[in-house]
């Protein structure tokens, strides 16, 4: 978790950093914004006999902080990143003794028209990675494992909407959807997952 924390702490280090450099770039706007959401990925598996049975990615609620800079013409660039805030234990890993916490971590190219007044449509697509980190348990079933033993990177794709609704002049709240196409993730069923949740930011001009 600590190291959870130190990712999200240098990614808003990094947000600001994009925001110094707005005034170079000459961006029109730039979004902070912080959130909270879930996955629906494949259920797990099912089979007989001696096989493997994969863990599903879905549930949990997974906290996340996100940018973007939108610099012409209502197009720009983002990065975000969103991890599941508890460990997550089920059949698959207690049979292996160890809690889970994916994380996702994503780059992408943004478009956000206006499409009423105080509205905008918001549609990302990029790439980046999900790293899952493995924490020993003492009693798996129960999530809040110990010390960190092992993690996996994947390269992923990722394309997805939210919709940016003004409640000032710059706070907004953001109901939003992302797909994560993930490569050869074999610690998870299936090769993708959905993350929905919503947002609430501020923009600055």
């Amino acid at each position: 978790m600590k190291k959870t924390v130190r990712i999200a702490i240098l990614f808003t280090f990094a947000c600001a950093a994009l925001a110094a450099f707005s005034n170079f770039a000459q961006a029109q706007k730039i979004d902070i914004a912080f959130g909270v959401s879930t996955t629906l990925a494949p259920g797990a598996n099912s089979c007989s006999g001696n096989c493997e049975i994969n863990q599903s990615l879905t549930g949990g609620a997974y906290p996340g902080v996100s940018g973007d800079v939108l610099f012409w013409h209502n197009l720009g660039v983002g990065a975000d990143v969103n991890w599941r805030g508890s460990q997550g234990a089920g059949n698959y890993f207690n049979e292996l003794g160890v809690n889970y916490r994916p994380v996702f971590y994503n780059f992408n190219a943004v478009y956000a028209p206006k499409l009423a007044s105080h509205v905008y449509l918001e549609l990302v697509a990029g790439v980046g990675a999900m790293s899952t980190h493995l924490y020993e348990c003492s009693s798996c079933g129960i999530t809040g494992g110990s010390s960190e033993v092992a993690s996996s990177t994947h390269f992923d794709g990722d394309f997805g909407a939210g919709l940016k609704l003004y409640l000032t002049k710059g706070f907004f709240i953001r109901p939003e959807a992302r797909v994560y196409l993930i490569n050869n993730d074999t610690n998870f069923a299936g090769s993708y997952a959905t993350r929905v949740g919503g947002s609430i930011g501020y923009t600055f001009r």
